[in-house]
């Protein structure tokens, strides 16, 4: 059974069906589904949420979905883990990590959105879905599709990291890659889904795919016992996810499931990308476009399509954001990895940064609890790092080789004969 009543304009309220539409044809506005909260809080209850399997479908009452859904099975219900040796190292009290790069089967949060978006495909009678993506998406609609057996055609700009073309062609996609950015490839796909009629999850799907990054809030408010953080930092490219954790927060107050709570939403941009943070520091809301340059390609998108909505959701929520350097973004890693054994892509990377920034700038207080997001797994932007760690020894296989060098690892001397 479906709670969704309609979808509607973000910008004049006009009511539209529920459709594959995005556009709103009064104001150009984007589309946002409607749910009939009276009647969700009457069936979902925590109990009853608790007894479902652990996946994002435990929250199905707030997802825009009509029958069983058979995508994402396996999907969402990440750890959220007590980051204690990170936070030891911040100063703060309480650190949670909401872990990402885990999730199944493609390892980002995309998992999330994909898992509702084609499901949604489905319910429309849609037999080829599609995507414009800086990678992770792509991954996930390729595997996604796959295991639907739906045609699925992926859309990347060039210079996308290895492992995310071998992601996607791998389940079978047919994988496109444009001479631009992410914006001059989500142009293009505007227009072959106008001519094609082929789903694309984040174009004519978008207000049903974006519903899918909810979930990530939700089970932030379970695991963390049906209460909120004073502070989570988020990754900001497109826009979709700071908004709809914040609407998920919102959400779950409206139906009965967590009492009254604030949280401070905090958005995380590259500083090669950061149209948002500019505006935001700006105090304006003109996003001026930018041209990415940056490490973390995930989340370099110039031009983000719900910008605005992300800075009325930080504004809303007393947050702030900041930009972290390239430099910045790969000491985060590592810092990662080096205290909780999370190896996260360059967006993690970046969540961490800004959060160290917004620690040290006094919006996050030492005894105060934040949720730090980690979205995606670094095994899959490996180039990212790669030039920034030391390479490994090399020695004959002889005992006296290696007594050698770790005499000279204890002494702390890096250089080492035989080395390479």
């Amino acid at each position: 059974m479906s709670y969704v009543t309609s979808l509607k304009c973000r910008e004049c309220g006009q009511d539209y069906p529920v459709k594959p539409l995005h556009v709103c044809e009064t104001c150009f506005g984007p589309l946002e589904v409607v749910y009939d909260y009276e009647r969700i809080r009457a069936v979902m209850s925590r109990e009853a949420i608790k007894a479902r399997p652990s996946n994002l479908w435990r929250y199905r009452e707030l997802l825009p979905v009509d029958g069983e859904p058979e995508a994402g099975p396996f999907s969402g219900f990440t750890p959220l883990l007590a980051a204690r040796r990170l936070a030891a190292e911040l100063g703060l009290k309480s650190v949670y990590i909401k872990d990402d790069t885990v999730n199944h089967p493609t390892l980002s949060y995309k998992d999330r959105v994909v898992s509702v978006a084609i499901t949604k495909a489905s319910e429309f009678g849609f037999t080829t879905v599609s995507c414009a993506s800086t990678g992770n998406l792509a991954t996930a609609v390729a595997a996604h599709a796959a295991r639907a057996r739906l045609r699925c055609y992926i859309f990347m700009p060039e210079g996308v990291e290895a492992g995310k073309i071998v992601g996607s062609t791998i389940y079978g996609a047919q994988v496109i890659t444009i001479r631009g950015n992410y914006d001059d490839v989500n142009r293009l796909c505007s227009e072959i889904a106008d001519k094609y009629g082929w789903a694309f999850v984040n174009i004519n799907l978008r207000p049903y795919y974006t519903e899918g990054a909810k979930t990530f809030g939700f089970e932030v408010a379970e695991q963390l016992g049906w209460r909120l953080p004073d502070h989570i930092v988020l990754p900001t490219a497109g826009g979709t996810i700071l908004p709809k954790v914040a609407k998920a927060f919102k959400e779950f107050h409206e139906v009965g499931l967590i009492e009254d709570g604030h949280v401070k939403v905090h958005c995380a941009q590259a500083a090669g990308s950061a149209p948002v943070v500019h505006a935001l520091h700006k105090g304006t809301d003109l996003i001026t476009p930018v041209k990415p340059n940056t490490i973390a390609k995930s989340i370099a998108i110039g031009n983000p399509a719900d910008g605005f909505y992300v800075l009325k959701a930080v504004r809303e929520s007393g947050g702030w954001g900041d930009a972290a350097t390239d430099e910045e973004i790969i000491d985060a890693i590592k810092l990662l990895a080096r205290t909780e054994g999370i190896f996260a892509e360059p967006a993690g990377g970046t969540t961490l940064a800004v959060a160290i920034k917004l620690i040290n700038q006094g919006r996050i207080k030492r005894d105060e609890s934040l949720v730090v997001s980690i979205t995606g797994n670094g095994y899959k932007t490996l180039e990212a790092v790669a030039g920034a760690l030391e390479q490994p020894f090399v020695i004959e296989a002889r005992l006296k080789d290696f007594d050698a060098l770790f005499e000279r690892l204890q002494n702390g001397k890096r250089s080492v004969a035989g080395a390479a």
